[in-house]
């Protein structure tokens, strides 16, 4: 009788720890408003200037909106919301809010349909992609294991001379080892997703030292993945 109390009060622990691991896994951590408007430049605002042709005022507007949408729906999840009872009411007051910023037919659906995968889509620029495996390979042995795995692949699939493949798996090794740093500051640190960004960035400029198209860039991206 008492083995088996014991083992039912160790079963409960079990079950205690393991919830309290998956809550913390789940939690989603809120960043600041200013947080989120820095966010919304990262992700959003680029591609709607750049892209869509979107004048910055009404781009801000947008990230305003946004930002509405994201708070009126915590209320929503707080019962604290007496205006919207559903997400789904939040996100056709959302659409309404776009057409009142005067937009073409075509920029109102490219941005609908982005803002549809934005909510179930992490972000790229902010996602951290790496191998935990090789921060345990020093950087020589990490480029000559790439070499031989990626360059005859590179230099093939994407139509690049063996100096230029070199250069992608040097940028690429580069990538890999700041992002294992960079994967040691907490999530709840927003400092993580600055670095995360700033990283991106820097190895789409050393990308464009290369000298390579922009589909030979999207397709080494594509190549690497399978080293993540």
């Amino acid at each position: 009788m008492r083995k088996l109390f014991f083992s039912r009060i160790c079963l409960v622990l079990v079950f205690v720890c393991c919830t309290n691991i998956l809550f913390a896994q789940n939690t989603v951590t809120e960043w600041s408003p200013e947080q989120q408007v820095e966010l919304f430049g990262y992700c959003e605002k680029p591609f709607l200037i750049k892209q869509l042709k979107i004048s910055e005022a009404n781009v801000d507007k947008i990230g305003q909106i946004n930002n509405w949408a994201r708070l009126t729906k915590i209320k929503i999840q707080a019962n604290a919301s007496d205006t919207f009872a559903t997400d789904g009411e939040v996100e056709e007051a959302v659409i309404k809010k776009y057409k009142a910023l005067g937009l073409s037919g075509d920029q109102l659906k490219t941005l609908t349909d982005r803002r549809k995968q934005s909510l179930s889509e992490p972000c790229a620029l902010i996602t951290l992609t790496f191998n935990k495996t090789y921060d345990t390979i020093a950087k020589p042995q990490l480029q000559l294991l790439f070499r031989n795995k990626f360059r005859k692949t590179l230099m093939d699939k994407l139509e690049v001379n063996g100096k230029q493949a070199d250069m992608l798996i040097e940028a690429e090794v580069w990538k890999q080892k700041e992002a294992i740093e960079i994967a040691k500051i907490p999530e709840t640190d927003f400092n993580r997703i600055r670095k995360t960004v700033a990283m991106y960035n820097d190895l789409e400029r050393k990308y464009g030292f290369i000298g390579i198209t922009e589909q030979q860039k999207e397709g080494a991206k594509t190549i690497f993945k399978a080293a993540d």
